[in-house]
């Protein structure tokens, strides 16, 4: 059990599903000895980082749409053949430095943990700003309006007239965290680690257009089949479903 957590860095539900057990099960065998969380990990190596949250406190809107947390995770391109993760840091065919970056911008929901993504090549505030109309539609295709927005302190959010005017023209609230309190969007933090492990390292790519043709099948995937600990099991379209009856 703890070599499946160590190979895959994956929680309870993930596990017992893969050996046939219980998720409470795996979950007070990997407490009894003594296994980090997940969110104490880092994401990409599964070696063990401080954590910085100092309250534990936790919280969860009552219905979807209640609120959203947006977020940007910046990742490195791949370059064309595939980089040191497909050929070693010696050996890759394409040494040269400098690709950029993949800005993928991204938006949970606070109650039902339904996720939405796009990629960009910036997290300019124009750009967020798109970001954040095109997700309001998709949690409206489900039925959900949202009310509320959270962000960290950055200048796409904080100080952009194209966000500010998006935010305005839905008639929605923008809420902020609190400086270096990034567990108050605690929510889309987790979402861009789980991204990270499952989408953005999970294999090899071959190029950068390659790993991003597959962040729509992983967000798919995410949505509908996913089981989330943190929602009793349940998948993020099961629980945008069930909640949304609470919703008026």
């Amino acid at each position: 059990m703890r070599i499946v957590r160590a190979l895959t860095r994956r929680g309870p539900v993930f596990i017992a599903g893969k050996l046939g057990m219980h998720a409470s099960t795996v979950g007070r065998v990997l407490r009894r000895h003594h296994t980090p969380l997940l969110r104490e990990l880092d994401p990409v190596t599964g070696i063990r980082i401080r954590a910085e949250r100092r309250s534990a406190n936790r919280y969860e809107h009552e219905y979807p749409g209640s609120l959203i947390h947006i977020d940007v995770k910046k990742l490195g391109r791949i370059p064309d053949g595939g980089g040191w993760r497909l050929h070693g840091r010696s050996e890759r065919p394409n040494r040269k430095r400098g690709q950029g970056y993949d800005y993928v911008h991204t938006v949970i929901d606070d109650h039902s943990r339904v996720a939405y993504a796009e990629i960009h090549d910036d997290e300019k505030g124009v750009t967020a700003a798109g970001v954040l109309e095109r997700a309001i539609g998709f949690y409206a295709s489900l039925g959900v309006r949202v009310e509320r927005v959270i962000s960290d302190n950055a200048f796409a959010y904080r100080h952009s007239a194209a966000f500010r005017d998006v935010v305005t023209q839905h008639s929605i609230q923008h809420r902020f965290i609190r400086p270096h309190c990034p567990w108050t969007n605690g929510k889309v933090e987790r979402l861009n680690r789980t991204l990270a492990t499952e989408w953005a390292y999970a294999r090899p790519w071959t190029s950068n257009d390659e790993r991003r043709a597959g962040l729509t099948a992983w967000l798919d995937y995410y949505n509908l089949d996913r089981a989330h600990l943190g929602i009793d099991g349940q998948t993020p379209i099961d629980r945008v479903n069930n909640g949304r009856g609470q919703y008026s």
